[in-house]
């Protein structure tokens, strides 16, 4: 007698939840999505691939901006950042809506893919909110997601499958994935209008560039977009409430990025806590003032609120199951995605873990192969590559520089700026370098960073070399192109060489 196929439901359609739904499927599963606003999630509709998406304008903007110096000129410019040549100023202009349109196109678009392939391989979608009811069943109620999230569907998140519907359907479960996301963090007297006052959900139904953007916030999110506004010809206000910009990076690198930012003649206020925002004027002169903590004003056309963010996991009956959660209300769960209660795992932003979609859609796939009795390697966040697409940008792997000063870590630095570089001569590439860190005696390559534009390419290498535990000379002894920026990586693994001991 064969042994009834699992069923598995997935609460969530985003890459957590989609991508475990493929494993599942693949090792035989019985699979059902639940998805509230549109498959691919928060991560396709809302946050990365839109976010990416117009980043990608705001580079070529800063590239041709850059031009001057490699020898273009830009008749009908004026007056170009940093040159006394004619540039791209006035001569290149950014069509926002168009870009925005651009952006929620491909968004939907790949929506569109995720549903497809996702029907091919017979999982079976519900539109619905669901809730646990017990550690073995989900009940789906489409009612009230239609209703309480219609904002959701006005902000172009349609739902890019083929969807079923089906009001307060209970669904038994052998295993439940929770990967319901999180949402963005808001100030009580900052609350987001989706006009003049926004969160990074909203900000693609603009129509025309802001003259003024005030950006509260310099984290990831906040430090992207003020760089992509700012390249796109927006004039950007950036409020930081810490020392310095991207506080939970690399401080060399946080300081390259924060000088490029004050030299492109980004304002940026340090150690300015923003306390509350509104809308002032009407017509032509609407605009809005954030105040901060020691009662300053900044006045500016629109305001961007990029505080955080906080796990979608309020009224999904997980205390009522007995699932435990952290303090700040994100699931507790292990390197193989389990939650305190047996056949119930979680993956992605809902977990806390990690923030990105690599994460989640390795945390879901884990969960499947765990619960469904497949080879599985508990997940290992020490080799998980980041990025933050600023220009340029910054990657990061492994452990950091802060955690070898601290003593966490064993390791030696070596750090390599990019000006001397022949590929970045010639690329016009000033800012940025290659860091790498090894491990004391054995040589082993324990993490790097990497400055420098398309970053998110160049650190790959390093993540190789972490994942594989290769020494720096296995690294150094690779032949890279020459002229490349990639030679820099080897160049620094060549500096970081233990010379034997021949006594």
């Amino acid at each position: 007698m064969s042994a009834p196929t699992p069923r598995v439901v997935v609460v969530g359609g985003g890459p957590g939840g989609y991508e475990a739904a493929l494993v599942a499927r693949q090792l035989g599963a019985d699979v059902t999505v639940v998805e509230r606003t549109g498959l691919g999630g928060s991560t396709v509709l809302t946050d990365v691939v839109p976010s990416k998406t117009l980043i990608a304008t705001a580079e070529l903007m800063d590239l041709v901006s850059g031009s001057v110096e490699l020898g273009l000129r830009f008749p009908g410019g004026g007056a170009g950042r940093g040159t006394s040549d004619t540039d791209v100023a006035g001569a290149v202009t950014v069509d926002l809506e168009r870009v925005n349109q651009r952006v929620r196109d491909l968004a939907e678009k790949q929506s569109s893919d995720i549903g497809a392939r996702l029907a091919a391989e017979g999982i079976r979608v519900l539109r619905g909110t669901g809730r646990l009811k017990g550690p073995g069943a989900v009940v789906v109620d489409t009612a009230e997601t239609n209703a309480e999230h219609a904002d959701d569907a006005a902000d172009g998140t349609a739902d890019g499958g083929r969807a079923s519907s089906s009001a307060g359907e209970v669904l038994e479960a052998d295993v439940v994935l929770l990967s319901t996301g999180s949402y963005p963090r808001t100030l009580p007297d900052a609350q987001p209008d989706g006009e003049r006052i926004l969160t990074w959900k909203q900000l693609y139904r603009l129509t025309e560039l802001p003259e003024r953007l005030i950006v509260v916030g310099s984290g990831v999110t906040g430090a992207e977009f003020a760089n992509a506004y700012d390249a796109l010809g927006s004039d950007v206000v950036l409020v930081s409430s810490r020392d310095r910009v991207l506080p939970g990076e690399d401080a060399d690198a946080a300081e390259v990025i924060e000088q490029v930012f004050r030299r492109r003649g980004m304002e940026v206020l340090s150690r300015s806590r923003a306390v509350s925002a509104r809308r002032v004027g009407e017509g032509i002169s609407e605009g809005v003032e954030v105040v901060l903590e020691d009662g300053r004003v900044v006045s500016g056309s629109h305001c961007l609120i990029a505080v955080g963010s906080i796990p979608n996991t309020a009224d999904l009956g997980l205390e009522e199951a007995g699932v435990a959660l952290t303090g700040s209300g994100h699931v507790e769960v292990d390197r193989v995605s389990r939650t305190s209660v047996r056949g119930v795992y979680a993956a992605g932003d809902c977990t806390g873990v990690l923030p990105l979609a690599s994460v989640a859609a390795m945390q879901g796939r884990t969960a499947m192969w765990h619960a469904l009795g497949d080879a599985v390697s508990p997940l290992k966040l020490r080799t998980v590559a980041a990025n933050v697409f600023t220009s340029p940008e910054i990657a990061t792997v492994g452990w950091t520089q802060a955690q070898i000063e601290a003593g966490e870590a064993q390791g030696e630095v070596v750090k390599l700026p990019l000006g001397g570089n022949a590929r970045a001569k010639m690329q016009g590439i000033s800012d940025g370098f290659v860091k790498l860190f090894s491990r004391t005696g054995s040589g082993t390559v324990i993490g790097g960073v990497v400055v420098a534009p398309r970053a998110s390419e160049l650190i790959f290498p390093i993540t190789l070399a972490v994942e594989h535990r290769l020494s720096v000379d296995q690294v150094a002894h690779a032949i890279t192109v020459y002229p490349s920026l990639s030679g820099s990586v080897a160049e620094a693994a060549r500096r970081l060489h233990i010379k034997p001991d021949l006594n």
